[in-house]
Formats: C-alpha cells, sequence, structure tokens
C-alpha cells in the first residue's frame, strides 16, 4: 500500500532523506523510528504530498503522489505531529470543510462526522471554536478528520502527543483494529515501548538512511543482540549511549 523508491530529499547540500526504499503491505501497522533530525517527519510529509522529493518516488497503493496526487491522497489520511486547526471554526465546521476537499458532502458525511466525534468524545463541542479546545482535543479532532473520508492508509507522525491515557489506549486499539480490516499505518513515534507492543515491522532511520528493518525478531537477528528489546536494539544501531555519557557528566 506504501512504496518508497530511492526517496530522496535534499536542501541545498544537505540530504534530509537519502536514497529510502521501504514498502508497506495491505493490513500491516508499520513503525517508523529514528533520532531527532534523522528525516522521519520529511518522509512522512513527501508521503502525505506536502513535501515534493528531489528524486525517487512515494507512491500509494500504486499511486505515485506527485503523478497523481488527487487519486493518492483519496486513499490516506494524515495525522501530523501538530494538529493545526482553524481556530475561528467550530469543530463542526472543520469537519465540513474536511470533508469538501475531498468532495464529500451532505447526509452521509453529517453521519460519518457525528459518528467520529461521539467515538472521540467531543460531541459536546461539536459547535464550540476550535480556539477552546486542549490539545489532546484538538488532537482527536484531527484524528476524526483523518478517518473521515474513509481512508486505506493512515499516516501518522507522533499519534499520542497530547493524549491523555484514555485517549492513548483507545487510539491503539482504533488503529489495530483498522489494519486488521484491511487498512496500512505508517507511524512514527519515540515511544519506544509503544512501537514495540504494536507494531507488525519497524524501520529505523538515521541521518537520513533507513539502517534496519523488519520484525522484532529480524532487528535482533540483524543486530545479534538477542532477546534484546527495541530500546536497546534502537541504541545499538543508532549509536546511542546515555549510560556512558551520564557517567562522564556526573562525574565530580
Amino acid at each position: 500500500m506504501i512504496r518508497l523508491v530511492n526517496l530522496t530529499k535534499r536542501y541545498g547540500s544537505f540530504t534530509a532523506v537519502d536514497r529510502v526504499n521501504l514498502e508497506i503491505a495491505r493490513g500491516e501497522l508499520f513503525g517508523f523510528l529514528g533520532p531527532n533530525g534523522a528525516g522521519k517527519t520529511t518522509t512522512l510529509r513527501i508521503i502525505a504530498g506536502i513535501l515534493k522529493p528531489t528524486e525517487g518516488t512515494a507512491e500509494i497503493a500504486g499511486d505515485d503522489v506527485q503523478r497523481k496526487p488527487m487519486e493518492a491522497k483519496a486513499r490516506l489520511g494524515f495525522i501530523p505531529d501538530r494538529p493545526y486547526v482553524y481556530e475561528k471554526l467550530t469543530g463542526g465546521e472543520f469537519l465540513r470543510f474536511v470533508a469538501a476537499l475531498y468532495g464529500q458532502e451532505g447526509a452521509a458525511i453529517e453521519r460519518r462526522m457525528d459518528e467520529l466525534l461521539d467515538l472521540f468524545e467531543l460531541t459536546e463541542w461539536k459547535d464550540d471554536l476550535v480556539e477552546t479546545y486542549s490539545h489532546g482535543m484538538r488532537q482527536k479532532l484531527i484524528i476524526s478528520s483523518a478517518l473521515l473520508h474513509r481512508p486505506e492508509v493512515i499516516v501518522v507522525d507522533e499519534p499520542l502527543v497530547g493524549l491523555d491515557p484514555k485517549g492513548a489506549r483507545f487510539l491503539k486499539e482504533l488503529f489495530r483494529a483498522f489494519v486488521n480490516k484491511g487498512g496500512t499505518v505508517l507511524m512514527s513515534t519515540h515511544t519506544l515501548e509503544v512501537a514495540e507492543a504494536m507494531c507488525d515491522r519497524i524501520a529505523i532511520i538515521q541521518n537520513g538512511k533507513i539502517v534496519a528493518a523488519g520484525t522484532m525478531a529480524e532487528l535482533q537477528q540483524q543486530s545479534n543482540a538477542g532477546d534484546a528489546s527495541l530500546e536497546e536494539l534502537f541504541l545499538k544501531v543508532t549509536g546511542g549511549h546515555p549510560d556512558r555519557e551520564l557517567e562522564g557528566i556526573l562525574e565530580q
């Protein structure tokens, strides 16, 4: 459902994404991990059609995001790490606006909208301006908007930011139900415990390149790490050794 071929993004002499190749199947929950500045968000924004690649292609269900943007985006729900919304719209107005972007309106979309607002416990605030919403409520509204047109693929950047434990648990269950019904989720997160518990496969990106990819068992085998946790694998692959760094800092 998602296919990246030699995907590259340069800013002048700096290469943010460096010839990334990746295939993610239908019915798969895929984790995309990496240190800050590794190229995760840039990659996701290219897939979503927000950024244009310097080289290579990103496809959604066989449609090139650059050559067939309308077809590709019709299949995609994008949830960014920061819930930017129009604050002078009500929650209901914002969802109607998003639906109109996909050419959807009328009674059917109103029912869908009400279902999602009820699902995310936002019905009470449907007619309130978004500027009165908490960060967590805005995140729920953005997630609702991404599901509004019934996408086949969800691309999500830091999905649990701003959600309380109940909301985070619900979202994890929602993603698993979505892939169990044949959907595909590509999820970037810094919460390694969540990625280890949720994801079918995982890729780790560093300095714009994929440095490891596979199931937990495959990552452990690739790294000769036995039954190491994802956190241990991540630190080994990316060269992060905070314990040793702290020893030097804390010496008296």
